[in-house]
């Protein structure tokens, strides 16, 4: 039987004259966001901040990840027009950070590694002060789509490994866990880029493969780490196999201090770019 949502997971409905103004913005540019697509429980939140996470290069994704709410179905040419729409939107927000992921795209050549780069050209053209994290796919761990990433130099390069290796193909049947490490990797090695990534419990995980995905992040070279609670978008989706209580949120935090990680938010709600500005600051 599906477990009932935790009080301390549920969020209120907020709208205001700020949130019906970000959704304005975004209708009249033609974005997406993260926040609509993959129902994330911190948008109304974001949205009275005057921010939201954009999604770029359509809503239908080439993977069919098993936890994500955004459908699979064969995408849309890209919009050439997206990098300028989305450095509008960012200048009429007045965002001093913007985070931008992005659907997986095997369908391209590059994964779309050069309509991220052009989406950071277009921001730095209209808003140089703007700081720029982006949260991408793992481009099947192509260098030439990577280094393309590199060049563009963004402030923050995040890609989430998403949950412990014994769990990783159950949920993520197309991806690679030791290809999201690499992509990690390759990164640092090559960049100052601060790295990012993140994971979900509640799919089946124990506190020890916790503390190895903690400890291959770390030697990975990953500078930022986020965790939070998996919570089933349908019934359609993965179950939920456990509901962490906040009490083990803070063992989780103690485990992220015990490999070295020094960066971190973990927290029942924290999603990859929750507060993001506020953990690069």
């Amino acid at each position: 039987m599906p477990q009932r949502l935790p009080e301390y997971l549920k969020r209120p409905i907020i709208n205001t004259e700020t949130t019906k103004n970000v959704r304005n913005i975004l209708k009249n540019r033609c974005l997406n966001t993260v926040c609509e697509n993959a129902r994330c429980p911190n948008k109304n939140e974001c949205y009275t901040k005057n921010t939201a996470t954009f999604l770029i290069m359509g809503n239908v994704c080439t993977r069919n990840c098993r936890y994500c709410n955004i459908s699979c179905e064969r995408p849309q040419p890209l919009d050439d027009k997206e990098p300028l729409h989305i450095a509008e939107a960012v200048r009429d927000l007045g965002l001093k950070y913007a985070v931008i992921t992005s659907v997986t795209r095997d369908d391209l050549p590059d994964g779309g590694a050069g309509h991220f780069k052009k989406c950071i050209e277009e921001i730095r053209k209209l808003t140089p002060q703007t700081k720029i994290e982006i949260l991408t796919p793992d481009f099947k761990g192509n260098a030439n789509a990577l280094t393309t990433i590199i060049l563009a130099n963004p402030d923050v390069f995040n890609h989430n490994i998403e949950t412990v290796r014994a769990v990783f193909k159950t949920a993520r049947p197309q991806g690679d866990y030791e290809c999201s490490l690499n992509v990690l990797k390759y990164i640092k090695m090559n960049s100052n880029i601060p790295t990012k990534s993140g994971l979900m419990v509640g799919l089946g995980e124990t506190f020890e493969q916790i503390e190895e995905t903690l400890t291959d992040l770390k030697h990975a070279g990953c500078d930022i780490v986020t965790i939070g609670q998996y919570i089933q978008p349908s019934k359609q989706h993965l179950e939920v196999s456990k509901y962490y209580t906040p009490e083990e949120f803070e063992q989780l935090q103690k485990l992220a201090q015990k490999v070295g990680i020094k960066h971190y938010q973990i927290n029942p709600l924290v999603r990859s770019s929750y507060r993001a500005a506020d953990i690069f600051d």
